[in-house]
């Protein structure tokens, strides 16, 4: 048991080391082929972001450990807002922009009820399903973009300027160290969830949802911790909103392209999805009541006091 907690821990560490050094050598990779710094940051850093999520849920699907695969995305969609969003707001009060619900929430909440209306519909997110998903994101990333350009100073502050000096060599050996860190993080991870899994007699599902879904989440926490200690606007809802979006659209839509994700663990579909969808729709009255346009402690504690029962329930069941 020890030892499968140690593969967990170590692929975690590998997969955040990972994911640090595939979105420096993408941004740097997007700087030489002349992509502007608008584009870099709503799409690049977007998709290397949610790279340890999509190598996780693959290779746990080729695994044929599905329940893995879709309790990873459930639970960080689940995490992002209860956890990362919670624990934000009960440290600094976050502002709300008009894009948030003009924009990124309802496309988070159609993608959301697509996901579960693909997944009730035959307990599998077919090869089909899959592709609507991904081309979903792509009309997504071009209004996203389109609308962007009015305001492009505010989209860039996570692109960092100093990459666009990176020499071919060092944009090489950061994707190699990225890709390989990705591979033996996920690696770890997979299989020491699953040993856990077997030996506490609970489901893949219940693992995914809680533990892998909290440890793919830990970047999110940290930056956004960071962020509202220091009082920076950098932490916004859209970040974690269009996370949400790569989730379902691009890591449950590249993973049943490559391998049909079928549900096995009976709880995802007759619990843990309605806390997701949940969690997605709660956000829009919170956000107009009873103080508009702010999400300040009161409503982070309750966000965060939510998730904190969503995991006192994955176990007590």
């Amino acid at each position: 048991m020890i030892e499968s907690i140690l593969y967990v821990l170590i692929g975690l560490v590998l997969l955040v080391v990972g994911g640090e050094f595939l979105v420096r050598s993408s941004v740097a990779l997007s700087f030489r082929l002349k992509l502007s710094k608008m584009v870099i940051g709503l799409t690049v850093v977007s998709f290397a972001t949610s790279a340890p999520e999509l190598i996780v849920s693959v290779q746990a699907a080729l695994n044929g450990l599905s329940d893995i695969a879709l309790g990873n995305v459930v639970g960080s969609n689940i995490a992002n807002i209860g956890l990362v969003l919670g624990i934000t707001a009960i440290i600094g009060p976050l502002a709300i922009d008009r894009d948030f619900y003009k924009f990124n929430w309802p496309v988070m909440v159609l993608l959301s009820f697509a996901l579960y209306f693909f997944l009730d519909n035959d307990a599998v997110l077919t090869h089909f399903e899959g592709l609507v998903l991904f081309l979903s994101l792509l009309t997504y990333l071009f209004f996203l973009i389109r609308r962007s350009r009015k305001f492009a100073d505010t989209m860039v502050e996570e692109v960092d300027d100093s990459l666009q000096k990176t020499s071919n060599f060092k944009i090489i050996v950061w994707l190699l160290i990225g890709g390989g860190a990705l591979y033996f993080g996920s690696e770890l991870l997979v299989n020491g969830a699953e040993d856990i899994a077997l030996r506490m007699k609970v489901s893949e599902g219940i693992i995914a949802v809680t533990l892998i879904a909290i440890g793919t989440s830990v970047p999110e926490l940290a930056a956004s911790v960071i962020a509202a200690l220091k009082q920076e606007k950098a932490i916004s809802l859209g970040n974690l909103i269009g996370s949400n979006i790569f989730n379902i659209a691009s890591v449950l839509g590249i993973t049943s392209l490559i391998q049909p994700i079928a549900i096995k663990d009976e709880t995802l579909m007759s619990v843990n999805i309605y806390w997701m969808l949940a969690f997605a729709i709660i956000l829009l009255p919170l956000a107009f009541v009873p103080k508009k346009m702010i999400i300040g402690r009161p409503k982070g504690l309750l966000i965060f006091v939510g998730y904190c029962i969503f995991i006192a329930l994955v176990f007590l069941k």
